[in-house]
C-alpha cells in the first residue's frame, strides 16, 4: 500500500520523470497532470493527500488552480512549486492556505522532506512523544515522592498538562492510560498536601504559602497597572490550565505573552467563593463581616456574584489605589459580548478595566444538563477543543483583536477550575445540606473521612458558618458528593460530566497570564 497518494501539476512534467520514479521507489503514488484544469477535475473525484502544484503554468496560474481545489477539499495539502521569489507572490500563496513552498529547480530530497514533514508529521511526533514521556515519568515519580511545596506542585501540574497535550498528538492508548494512572496518583498525594497547609495558607502569621484568590489582585495585578498604559483585566471563568494551553495560539497571534503564571483558587473551588475573594481581596468570613449584606450563602435566595464592582472598589481604598479610574464589565450573554465588541475602544481611556467573561462556566454547567453536551464535552480531548472553537469564534476575541495594535497590557486569569467526576462518594445530610457535588456544608453530615476534607469548624478555612454546627466538606481527586436515596441513578447521570468546588490539582492550580501587545 502506498504511504500517500500525491497529484503533481506542472506543465513540463516530461522533465520531472526522474523526479517522480525517485518518490515512487519511496513508496509514494504519484499522478502527473500538465495543466490546473485537469488536477481541478482529478481533486474532484479522487483521494488526494498531498498536491505538488507549478505557479506558472499556461490557462490557469498555480494561484487560480489552488484556489479551486481548496473550494473542493479545504483540507488538502498544497506545496507551491516556484521560480518566483516575490514578496507579494509568497503572501498572496500563504493568504491562499499554501502548507508549503520550494523554490525551482527542485531536488528530489527537497520534495522528499516538504512530503514527510505533512504527512508523516503526526507518525514522527507520536514515536518520539511515547519514549519522551517514559524518560519523564520517572522524574515526576520522584518530584511526587519528594515531598513538594506549593512552587513545586505548580511545576508537577503544568508538566502532567504538558504531557497530556503532547500524548493527544500520539497514537499510543496505553501511554496515553499511564498518563492518566499518573494524573491521578498526583492528585492523591496533592490532596494530601492540601489537607496538611490549606488551614495553615491562611494564617496571616504564615509566610511560605502561595498566591491565593484573595491576594490575586494585591500580587499579581495590581503592581502593573501604571497610569498612561490601560491594563484589561479578563477573568475567563471556570478556566484550567489545559484550557489554556489550546487558546494560547490564538491570543499569541495578537499578543506577546510575557509571564505565564499560576496561583491557587480557594476553596470551595466555585465561583461565589472564589470570584467574590478574587474581587473584594478577602476570604468569604471577612467579606460576610465587612459586607453583610452583600454577602450570600448557598441555601439563600438570589444571585451570589451581583456585588463584584462593588467589592472591587472596596480592595482598591484598602490597598490605597482608589484613584485608578477602573471599568467594570460582566457578559453574561453573546449580546453583552456583541456590547462589549462595539464599546472596547471606550475602554481605552480607563487605567484597568475588568472584564468578567461567563462562558465557559455556562459550558460547564449546561454539559450536565445538556444531552447535546454530555456528547460533545464526553472527555478532557474534547472539552479542550470546545473551548478553543468557541474562543476563537467568540465577542471576546473580536473585541481583544480591536484594541491589540494599541499600547495594553493584558492578564488573563480565571476564578478556578473544573474536573471531571468518576466516583460517587456517599453523604448523608439533613434538609439544609447543600446540592453541591463537589462540597456541602450542613448539620449533621455522615461521610468517609477518607473521601473528603472536613472543616468542623468553617472559620479554620476562612469561611462564614452558615448555621450554628455547620460544618464544609470537600471531595477529593475525582469524586462526586453523592444521597444514599436515588444513588445509583445520580451516581450515572453526574458520572464523567465536569465539576468543580472540591480539591484537585484542575481546580486549584489555575492559570494568571500577563501579555502585552506585539
Amino acid at each position: 500500500m502506498a504511504l500517500a497518494q500525491i497529484l503533481w501539476v506542472d506543465d513540463e512534467i516530461e522533465s520531472l520523470q526522474s523526479q517522480i520514479l525517485f518518490l515512487k521507489n519511496k513508496g509514494y503514488e504519484v499522478v502527473a497532470m500538465t495543466n490546473g484544469f485537469d488536477a481541478v477535475d482529478y481533486v474532484k473525484e479522487n483521494p488526494v493527500d498531498v498536491v505538488l502544484l507549478d505557479e506558472t503554468m499556461p490557462g490557469i496560474t498555480g494561484l487560480e488552480t489552488l484556489a479551486k481545489i481548496k473550494e473542493i477539499n479545504q483540507q488538502v495539502p498544497v506545496v507551491l512549486i516556484t521560480k518566483n521569489e516575490t514578496e507579494n507572490l509568497m503572501d498572496e500563496a500563504i493568504g491562499s492556505q499554501i502548507t508549503d513552498y520550494l523554490i525551482k529547480p527542485v531536488n528530489p530530497n527537497q520534495v522528499l522532506l516538504s512530503l514527510k514533514k505533512i504527512i508523516d508529521n503526526k507518525r514522527l511526533v507520536a514515536e518520539k512523544t511515547t519514549p519522551a514521556y517514559q524518560q519523564q515519568f520517572r522524574d515526576l515519580f520522584t518530584a511526587l515522592n519528594n515531598n513538594p511545596d506549593h512552587n513545586e506542585w505548580m511545576d508537577i501540574y503544568k508538566k502532567l498538562v504538558y504531557w497530556e497535550l503532547e500524548m493527544t498528538k500520539s497514537d499510543s492508548p496505553e501511554m496515553r492510560e499511564v498518563l492518566q494512572s499518573q494524573k491521578q496518583e498526583a492528585n492523591v498525594e496533592f490532596f494530601k498536601f492540601i489537607s496538611k497547609n490549606y488551614a495553615r495558607w491562611l494564617n496571616p502569621k504564615t509566610i511560605e504559602k502561595p498566591i491565593l484568590s484573595n491576594t490575586l489582585f494585591q500580587f499579581k495585578v495590581l503592581p502593573h497597572v501604571e497610569k498612561g498604559t490601560p491594563t484589561f483585566f479578563i477573568l475567563l471563568d471556570n478556566l484550567r490550565f489545559d484550557q489554556w494551553k489550546v487558546i494560547q495560539p490564538v491570543f499569541a497571534e495578537s499578543f506577546r505573552i510575557l509571564e505565564e503564571d499560576s496561583f491557587y483558587s480557594i476553596l470551595p473551588t466555585a465561583t461565589q467563593y472564589s470570584r467574590n475573594a478574587i474581587f473584594s481581596g478577602l476570604m468569604p468570613i471577612e467579606i460576610e463581616k465587612q459586607y453583610p449584606t452583600l454577602w450570600k450563602n448557598d441555601e439563600e435566595e438570589g444571585g451570589k456574584n451581583l456585588h463584584e464592582e462593588e467589592l472591587f472598589h472596596g480592595q482598591l481604598k484598602r490597598l490605597k489605589r482608589d484613584n485608578l479610574k477602573f471599568s467594570y464589565t460582566k457578559v453574561l450573554n453573546h449580546q453583552a459580548g456583541q456590547d462589549l465588541v462595539n464599546n472596547i475602544h471606550n475602554l481605552l481611556n480607563n487605567d484597568l478595566n475588568v472584564i468578567v467573561y461567563n462562558f465557559v462556566d455556562m459550558l460547564s454547567h449546561a454539559r450536565t444538563e445538556m444531552e447535546v453536551l454530555k456528547e460533545l464535552a464526553s472527555d478532557e480531548i474534547s472539552y479542550r477543543s470546545i473551548t478553543s472553537s468557541w474562543f476563537e469564534h467568540s465577542p471576546l476575541h473580536q473585541a481583544l483583536k480591536k484594541i491589540a495594535d494599541k499600547k495594553i497590557n493584558v492578564i488573563l486569569a480565571t476564578d478556578h477550575g473544573s474536573v471531571r467526576v468518576k466516583t460517587p462518594f456517599r453523604v448523608i445530610g439533613d434538609k439544609q445540606t447543600t446540592t453541591n457535588l463537589r462540597y456541602k456544608h450542613g448539620r449533621n453530615l455522615n461521610y468517609e473521612p477518607k473521601d473528603v476534607l472536613a472543616f468542623r469548624d468553617p472559620k479554620e478555612a476562612g469561611l462564614p458558618v452558615p448555621t450554628v454546627n455547620s460544618s464544609f466538606i470537600f471531595a477529593k481527586g475525582d469524586g462526586f458528593l453523592c444521597y444514599p436515596n436515588n444513588y445509583n441513578y445520580y451516581a450515572n447521570y453526574y458520572r464523567n460530566t465536569f465539576q468543580h468546588g472540591g480539591i484537585s490539582m484542575e481546580e486549584m492550580i489555575v492559570p494568571v497570564i500577563k501579555m502585552t501587545r506585539k
